[in-house]
């Protein structure tokens, strides 16, 4: 189910990226941080390229039990251990940063 523009959760919704060399456990790992702080995942793209996992997650954070900051550091060492980088952004930032 793809999460339209309109809808009326614009404005709560978290980017998170998700780069770095395949392996198994990195999808569980990302989406097992989300699950236990209650954010709600809108869509998710992932992709191989040659050997890298290329990962893109639209999440709903109005009913999580942590805020962006927290969820960032979550992410992060949750990406440190697993080998990989991942990036978290309130979707505001992230348009602001890829507007034309």
């Amino acid at each position: 189910m793809k999460y339209l523009e309109n809808d009326e959760n614009r404005g709560k919704r978290i980017i998170i990226t998700v780069i770095g060399p395949d392996r198994v456990g990195i999808i569980a790992g990302v989406t097992g941080i989300l699950a236990a702080n209650n954010f709600n995942i809108l869509d998710i793209s992932q992709t191989i390229m040659q050997e890298f996992l290329v990962m893109v997650l639209i999440v709903d954070s109005e009913n999580s039990s942590i805020d962006l900051s927290m969820l960032k550091d979550r992410l992060a060492a949750k990406g440190a251990e697993l080998g990989v980088r991942i990036d978290t952004q309130h979707e505001d930032a992230f348009k602001f940063m890829h507007r034309l």
